[in-house]
C-alpha cells in the first residue's frame, strides 16, 4: 500500500513540472510556422516578375497583424517585362508586415543591404531599406552609398522606383561624377548576355 502511494505522488509531481514549462511559453514570440530553404517565384500573365530565396522564414500571427521574418538573410531577383534580370537585392535580415486592422503592408530589409541594377550597372548600399508595394517605390532615411561607372555618391536618405532605375539621393555629400566618357565604349550585360549567334 505504501509503494502505491509513492508512485502516485511521483506521477503528479512529474506532470506539474511539465505544465509549468508550458505556461512559460510566450505564443506571441513563437512562430506559427517555419520554412527552411524557402524559394518562391512570382509571375504575372505567364511572365516572371520576381524570385525570392531565404535560408529560413518564420511566420508570426496575432489578432492585429501577421508578419514573416527572415533572420538568416533574404535574396530578391526582379525581372523586366521581357523576363530579363534587372534588379537584385541582398540583406542580412528582412521582414514582411501586414496589418489586419488597417490597409497597411510593407517589406523592410536591414543589415548590409545591397541593391544592384544589373542593366544600368549601378549598386546601392545601405543599412535599412523599405519597399512600398502600393506606390512601387523603395526608400530609406539612412546613410547610402551609390556606385556606378558614372561616379560615386553618398548621403542620407534615398527614394527610387522599386526596380532601382531612378534613384534620388536626398542629402548628398562628398560625391563625384565622371564628366568625360569614351563614346566608343561598349558595355555588356554579363548576367543576361547569351553570346553571338553562331552562323549556320
Amino acid at each position: 500500500m505504501i509503494a502505491t502511494a509513492s508512485a502516485v505522488a511521483f506521477i503528479v509531481y512529474s506532470c506539474k513540472g511539465k505544465l509549468s514549462e508550458a505556461e512559460q511559453l510566450d505564443l506571441a514570440e513563437t512562430p506559427v510556422s517555419t520554412v527552411d530553404s524557402m524559394f518562391f517565384i512570382n509571375t504575372s500573365n505567364g511572365n516572371l516578375e520576381m524570385r525570392v530565396e531565404a535560408e529560413v522564414m518564420e511566420r508570426y500571427d496575432n489578432d492585429s497583424c501577421s508578419y514573416e521574418l527572415f533572420p538568416k538573410g533574404l535574396s530578391v531577383y526582379a525581372y523586366t517585362d521581357m523576363d530579363v534580370l534587372e534588379t537584385i537585392l541582398f540583406s542580412d535580415n528582412a521582414k514582411h508586415f501586414k496589418s489586419k486592422k488597417r490597409n497597411e503592408e510593407y517589406w523592410s530589409a536591414f543589415g548590409n543591404v545591397v541593391v544592384q541594377n544589373v542593366i544600368k550597372q549601378e549598386t546601392m548600399e545601405t543599412d535599412t531599406l523599405y519597399w512600398d508595394q502600393a506606390n512601387k517605390e523603395i526608400y530609406t532615411d539612412c546613410y547610402v552609398r551609390m556606385f556606378s561607372d558614372k561616379g560615386f555618391m553618398q548621403g542620407f536618405g534615398m527614394r527610387s522606383d522599386e526596380m532601382a532605375r531612378n534613384s534620388i539621393l536626398l542629402r548628398a555629400f562628398d560625391s563625384y561624377g565622371v564628366v568625360v566618357e569614351d563614346s566608343t565604349r561598349v558595355v555588356i550585360d554579363s548576367v543576361n548576355f547569351i553570346g553571338p549567334l553562331l552562323k549556320k
